[in-house]
């Protein structure tokens, strides 16, 4: 079993490393977000059972214009599960994942908790695949997606927001199923858009469960260098060796690569398919996978545990280059390890999609100096799809900057859950702003642990968490139904 997670985590790294750029946007030693540990590549795909049905649906291409071209549409992907719904005669609610940055069928099988929901409620279970993610991709084909700026200018938040409006509101009427509640569902990016659909569309969500969501990791709100200050305590709290070696590694890597036949050492140190062109492209393959295993770090695997036990489980005598080739080997494993050059590329999705300010500075984390530059993030924009960014648009279209006193104003049912092992949760909103605005955390778990599928062996503290979570949402469904019978008694009366 081991061994197989090893080969898994290989491949996945390798495939990551092909589709990631350097941009200073997405910090190259900062995982993408992603619901789960595995590739969130927009093609990546999952055989699910067949309580899972795969629907096509004809999306407008956009939502708030009315040229001519507005009006074309899309096939846009979305799967329903019925097996526990009582059917469009009751109440029972609607869950729908918020679709991100990934195909949809990954998430479908990630997320189990909607199923243990769907099961506790009677609820039918939608998810709805992102535009231009998956086989959600409008003019028939990334290629021509991707061909233009202006047929890349539908890619927005704000426009797939819009498409789950108006797909849910579709599906409601079509089901005769307007009276059915919908409670919004989703993880990291996804459960950013599931925070600020119900901000948006009150009307068509009644509440929103946002796990690990990094809402408030825009402009200068949360510290640039707060995510790998959050890996750099998950490595030292785990052992101080550890977090030690990893620090020095950076300068003797550095120093090697110097010398005279340099990175062939460093080739056969660190066992990559390929001769290394760079001590630099040793040191962000390191530095994404030392992230990858904090974003992650969760239960049954730990694999910051599993990296520092084989740091600081070298022979004696092991330099800290050979301890972090150990560290590597162990979590990732052999037979080689595919180290690419990082080049930006304008094929990619969430290149296109998101300026997050992440960096650090030289002293802060067990990372060498990486300081986010908007200038040279500009710059990249530009050079790749001819446009320059909007680094304040998100705050200004959904808000964030003193975000307890304006959503105590207007904002309600929302549940924001987060594990502060997670690099992400810095950005995420980590006290209750009121008793229906909530903030839901563990000391112990990582990224969107809480969405997993429940089992046997999960920690108290996991089964606490989703317990905290069910209770609140049935909170929320008992209120919807009061309202709604007391409504109905109105019109008798």
């Amino acid at each position: 079993m081991e061994q197989q997670l090893s080969s898994v985590l290989s491949l996945l790294l390798l495939l990551l490393f092909t589709a990631i750029s350097v941009s200073t946007a997405m910090h190259p030693s900062t995982r993408r977000l992603g619901v789960v540990g595995k590739l969130v590549e927009s093609d990546f795909e999952v055989e699910l059972p067949p309580e899972f049905v795969t629907y096509l649906y004809s999306q407008t291409l956009d939502h708030f214009s009315y040229r001519p071209e507005s009006y074309t549409t899309f096939q846009q992907r979305y799967i329903i599960n019925y097996e526990y719904w009582d059917g469009p005669n009751s109440t029972a609610p609607i869950f729908v994942y918020t679709g991100d940055e990934a195909g949809i069928t990954g998430v479908a099988a990630y997320a189990g908790f909607m199923v243990e929901l769907a099961s506790r409620f009677n609820g039918l279970l939608l998810y709805i695949e992102h535009r231009y993610y998956g086989e959600s991709v409008p003019f028939g084909s990334k290629d021509e997606a991707f061909s233009s700026t202006s047929k890349l200018g539908y890619f927005t938040s704000t426009q797939a927001l819009a498409d789950y409006a108006e797909l849910i509101t579709n599906l409601k009427m079509n089901l005769s199923a307007e009276n059915c509640p919908v409670i919004a569902i989703g993880g990291s990016y996804g459960g950013m858009l599931a925070s600020w659909f119900h901000l948006k569309y009150p009307h068509i969500v009644i509440g929103a469960l946002a796990s690990s969501a990094p809402i408030l990791y825009f402009d200068d709100i949360t510290l640039e260098n707060a995510y790998h200050v959050i890996v750099t305590k998950d490595f030292r709290e785990t052992s101080e060796s550890c977090y030690n070696t990893i620090r020095e590694s950076w300068s003797e890597i550095d120093k090697v690569a110097a010398e005279p036949n340099g990175l062939a050492n460093l080739t056969q140190i660190f066992m990559t398919c390929e001769p290394l062109n760079s001590s630099q492209e040793l040191k962000y393959y390191l530095a994404l996978h030392y992230v990858f295993s904090a974003q992650y770090d969760n239960p049954p695997t730990y694999p910051v545990k599993k990296v520092c036990d084989a740091i600081d489980g070298a022979p004696e005598g092991t330099d800290a280059i050979g301890r972090v080739a150990a560290g590597l080997n162990a979590s990732v494993g052999p037979p080689c390890h595919f180290v690419y050059d990082f080049i930006p590329s304008n094929m990619s999705e969430f290149q296109w999609q998101m300026v997050m300010p992440i960096g650090h500075g030289a002293n802060d984390t067990m990372f060498q100096a990486w300081p986010f530059d908007l200038n040279n993030h500009t710059k990249t924009c530009q050079g790749l799809f001819g446009v320059t960014p909007r680094p304040h648009w998100i705050t200004t279209e959904f808000g964030g900057r003193d975000i307890k006193s304006v959503l105590r104003n207007f904002g309600s049912n929302i549940i924001f859950s987060n594990g502060l092992r997670d690099p992400y949760s810095a950005g995420g909103v980590l006290h209750d702003i009121s008793n229906s605005l909530v903030a839901i955390y563990t000391d112990e778990g990582a990224h969107c642990l809480d969405l997993g599928t429940p089992t046997a062996t999960d920690p108290d503290w996991l089964v606490s968490q989703q317990e905290k979570e069910i209770k609140i949402i049935g909170l929320w469904l008992a209120e919807y139904n009061a309202r709604l019978l007391s409504k109905a008694h109105g019109r008798m009366g």
